[in-house]
């Protein structure tokens, strides 16, 4: 905390140190990183990658504020906003089938602007970690449906 003189008196300065406190800086989020990534869902989600099954699955995570970590969602309950990691079975127009790891960023408007802050501060740092290509942001959870992801999958081919 700092206090600054003036005129003899001694005033916390309360704005830096609120700053300060949620690691914000200058600049944009790409840079930000505000929350690391706990090492057990790193190897959760490698084995997550590599995965044998041919189904649709996710893995859902949250942040916990205390930790200051990106952490699996141990609840199955969505509540936003979200980071989620989605498995898809993709049918190609020419017959192929691929599965494409896709990052999903749920961050819909009316949260509070200190969480939004956070999830947008980590997510650069947790889809570098888990070397992730295909990232989407989507702001209306009511949104976020089969056709709408097949429609941004469809932008790799």
């Amino acid at each position: 905390m700092k206090l600054q003189d003036n005129g003899g008196q001694l005033h916390e300065e309360e704005e830096e140190e609120e700053e300060e406190q949620l690691c914000l800086e200058a600049g944009s989020s790409e840079s930000l990183v505000v929350c690391d990534v706990d090492e057990d869902l790193v190897k959760k989600l490698k084995e997550f990658r590599f995965r044998k099954e041919t189904n649709n699955a996710a893995i859902v995570m949250k942040i916990d504020k205390d930790k200051q970590l990106v952490i699996l969602e141990e609840e199955h309950e969505v509540t936003p906003p979200t980071f989620i990691v989605y498995s898809y079975k993709y049918q190609h127009d020419d017959g192929r089938v691929s599965y494409p790891l896709c990052f999903i960023f749920s961050s819909p408007v009316g949260c509070r602007p200190e969480q939004q802050m956070m999830y947008a501060g980590s997510k650069n740092k947790l889809v570098h970690t888990v070397q992730l290509s295909k990232v989407f942001e989507i702001r209306n959870t009511e949104d976020l449906t089969e056709e709408w992801l097949r429609e941004k999958l469809g932008f790799f081919g």
